[in-house]
């Protein structure tokens, strides 16, 4: 008898007709509850990739965050005791989630601003530098030398947004587009009545990232070194880069050492426990379906073996081994949980192809293919369900 005819014999023997409604729902409880918890992984991995940003530009929480010493009733007269140290510096290095930290240079000496022929603007200013890694956008002129007349400065987006709807119209100036305000230069004053120095102001950018008046760290260094009213070095502020802003053990560090920044940027810290329990629910949910939906699928097996158990015991007995019997029924049953795992893979990497389009209208960026936990749990998930029928098969054929 060849092979082909005795697949066909054995075929007719154990799996007779019927039960085939009780197999198809299987597999679709199977299928329904491995695609929930391949999505409730992909929900997880992607919200986390979102937090860090695939590029330095692109994170969804603050990835760079200021930070200073908060001012009280008992300390806001120290002076020096709020500014951060070298050892402090340090210890924020290894603090959880941080990565890089810089210092935010600010100016020691009165600096002003006018625009008497344009606009007959006028106002004390401040200035602070930053090291260039830290920056989000470095315009190509962010540079200065000494004895250079014109000095780039940036600005933070919210402080053209202040001027625009709240500092112009109450005093009756115009509003300006970012567009004029790079065109326009102002007078830039340095130091007091007895040593001053004049520079032309021109902005060349705006950044979103830090609230300030940005100037080159080579223009605040030698502005300091000549003008500057203290002898510290010491910043009051500090730049830091995270991995995840909205770690409870980076917040409770800020607390423990009553460090603050700007609440608003720890803001994803609710979203990012919302996004846990939802998908901690869905995942316990996605686990109880497939944990149905398995027992359903071994019930199945189990009582196809017992139909076919005068048959099965004729083939023993015909000389047919318990492991040849197995690989056949192996060889009927696998391809079903196959097919529910490629079925789920393939509803799940449409789902964050869909997502990866989508959250580019967001100037966000996602992959296109599922991560590596939904691979991993892909892997996982296979390997139950393969030795749950196995192990089912090798019992009813004993």
């Amino acid at each position: 008898m060849s092979r082909k005819q005795t697949d066909t014999l054995l075929r007719k023997l154990i799996f007779r007709q019927g039960g085939k409604a009780r197999l198809r729902a299987a597999w679709v409880a199977l299928c329904a509850g491995i695609t929930l918890l391949l999505l409730s992984v992909m929900i997880w991995w992607n919200f986390r990739e979102l937090l860090q940003g695939r590029s330095k530009n692109d994170s969804l929480g603050s990835t760079f965050l200021t930070i200073n010493k908060k001012i009280t009733d008992e300390n806001m007269g120290a002076g020096m005791g709020n500014l951060f140290s070298d050892a402090e510096i340090e210890t924020l290095k290894h603090a959880p989630q941080v990565q890089d930290v810089g210092a935010l240079s600010a100016n020691k000496f009165p600096v002003s601003a006018s625009m008497g022929s344009t606009l007959g603007f006028y106002t004390e200013l401040f200035l602070e530098a930053v090291p260039e890694r830290f920056m989000d956008k470095k315009p190509a002129d962010w540079n200065w030398q000494e004895g250079q007349p014109q000095v780039p400065i940036i600005i933070s987006a919210e402080f053209l947004n202040l001027y625009n709807y709240g500092f112009a119209p109450s005093q009756g100036l115009p509003q300006m587009s970012e567009t004029t305000i790079q065109s326009l230069g102002f007078q830039l004053t340095i130091g007091s009545a007895g040593i001053q120095e004049k520079y032309t102001g021109h902005i060349v950018g705006f950044s979103d990232r830090i609230t300030s008046v940005l100037v080159p760290e080579s223009f605040m260094n030698y502005t300091n070194q000549k003008f500057g009213r203290s002898i510290s070095a010491q910043p009051s502020r500090l730049i830091v880069k995270t991995n995840d802003p909205s770690d409870k053990q980076f917040e409770h560090f800020l607390e423990e050492h009553k460090y603050t920044t700007n609440a608003e940027q720890l803001r994803w810290n609710k979203v990012r426990a919302i996004v846990q329990i939802v998908t901690l629910a869905t995942g316990v949910l996605a686990i109880l379906l497939i944990g149905i939906s398995t027992l359903v699928f071994i019930l199945f097996i189990e009582l196809t073996l017992a139909k076919a158990n005068e048959s099965i015991q004729l083939l023993l007995q015909l000389g047919y081994s318990p492991s040849y019997l197995g690989r056949f029924m192996m060889a009927r049953f696998v391809p079903v949980v196959i097919s529910t795992i490629v079925t789920a893979i393939i509803l799940v990497t449409a789902a964050q192809a869909f997502f990866s389009v989508w959250i580019q209208k967001l100037q966000l960026e996602a992959s296109v293919l599922p991560g590596w936990p939904v691979w991993l749990v892909v892997s996982i998930s296979t390997v139950i369900l393969l030795f749950c029928v196995r192990g089912t098969i090798r019992r009813g054929l004993r």
